[in-house]
């Protein structure tokens, strides 16, 4: 699919018993499995692998390549104070 070969793919994470999954949301086909020795850790490493933190892309910006996000979101900070 064009648009995962642009952008990268978009996966999800889920647990079925022992098996962590994953899977692209696009449905371009790409995906796997894992297994892990209990279903609370395919639990947890699913949940944390299935985190979306686009709410925090200003905080975590990396430094040069979204360095105006980081200017933006600094001088904003200053008005509400």
């Amino acid at each position: 699919m064009l648009r995962c070969r642009l952008l990268g793919h978009d996966m999800r994470f889920s647990a079925e018993g022992t098996t962590m999954r994953w899977r692209c949301s696009r449905d371009c086909g790409a995906g796997g499995a894992k297994d892990y020795p209990t279903p609370s850790d395919a639990q947890r490493y699913a949940r944390a692998f299935d985190r979306k933190d686009r709410e925090d892309i200003g905080r975590r910006a990396p430094l040069v390549g979204l360095f105006p996000l980081r200017i933006i979101r600094a001088l904003r900070a200053r008005r509400t104070d």
